[in-house]
């Protein structure tokens, strides 16, 4: 049960962490604060698999439209995924993921909109960096030596996942056997030290709590484990660099309601320091932020 004395509990253990400060960027110019202002990231799926239906896009056309109204509210970045993360899904292969995804990003920077790619292939990478994406939202574990040096060379900054698995879309069960925070920790420490070996320095942190690892299908499990990453992220922050979740959306206790679901998350995620919000519900996070006073 999260209480008043839990959070007490919390930083009374961390208080040091709590007073850590990360790294600041920009992004074509865009300056990002985040030690004293979160971001947003909106979120359009190019995928017809994609859960979400008020985010399918399934053309240029209508993923611009999007975008422009999701920039409007209050959006600093949109994210693009041209796979579904469901394990039903049917799986993208290189060309059906550039095709989905290059035209958009074209049309999205022309319209002087900021683009990060969701993606764990190299090709791909190569491919959206060279259409202009700014960010890679990394969601896999393997050829990271060569995705970083992609990076580098583009001047592009990437979102690191938190991934038990070769990528997301290959995943299992998850790994309670430590403090979730501990075990995150010394991961991004070790992507940290691959990324930055390769040039990047343009990094962010991603726990990845919006994973389908098969164990947390318990909602009580998962959504226990998920608050507490989102309570305890300030923890991960002393690693020096900004932290980003994927707010995610507990139909087991929203129902009908499912679209509040990420602006409830997003307080517990604010309490915790995060530093980019991930959401489809940009307005929804942005009324969020704006009454907590962080925005």
């Amino acid at each position: 049960m999260l209480s008043l004395e839990h959070l007490a509990e919390v930083v009374e253990k961390n208080r040091p962490s709590a007073k850590a400060r990360v790294k600041e960027f920009a992004l074509e110019g865009r300056h990002f604060a985040f030690n004293s202002r979160p971001a947003i990231m909106g979120v359009i799926n190019l995928s017809p698999d994609s859960w979400y239906r008020e985010s399918v896009c399934l053309t240029a056309e209508a993923a611009l439209r999007r975008a422009m109204i999701l920039h409007a509210q209050g959006a600093d970045i949109i994210d693009i995924g041209a796979e579904s993360t469901l394990a039903r899904a049917t799986r993208a292969d290189d060309a059906t993921q550039n095709r989905r995804l290059l035209p958009v990003i074209k049309s999205l920077r022309a319209a002087g909109i900021l683009v990060s790619v969701e993606t764990y292939q190299p090709s791909v990478t190569r491919a959206c960096l060279e259409a202009g994406a700014n960010l890679l939202n990394l969601t896999g574990t393997g050829e990271t030596d060569e995705i970083f040096r992609l990076v580098a060379a583009h001047d592009a900054g990437v979102i690191v996942c938190y991934v038990q698995g070769p990528n997301v879309r290959e995943v299992g069960e998850f790994d309670f056997t430590a403090d979730p925070i501990s075990m995150m920790y010394e991961y991004f420490a070790r992507y940290i030290e691959i990324a930055t070996k390769n040039g990047v320095e343009k990094i962010l942190l991603d726990p990845g709590l919006g994973f389908y690892y098969r164990n947390l299908e318990d909602s009580a499990v998962r959504v226990r484990h998920q608050m507490t990453v989102f309570i305890n992220t300030f923890r991960l922050r002393t690693l020096g660099f900004p932290i980003c979740h994927a707010l995610p959306h507990a139909f087991e206790y929203f129902g009908d309601e499912v679209r509040c679901a990420e602006p409830f998350f997003a307080v517990l995620a604010a309490l915790g320091k995060t530093d980019l919000f991930r959401t489809h519900e940009v307005p929804r996070i942005k009324a969020v932020l704006d009454t907590l006073g962080i925005c």
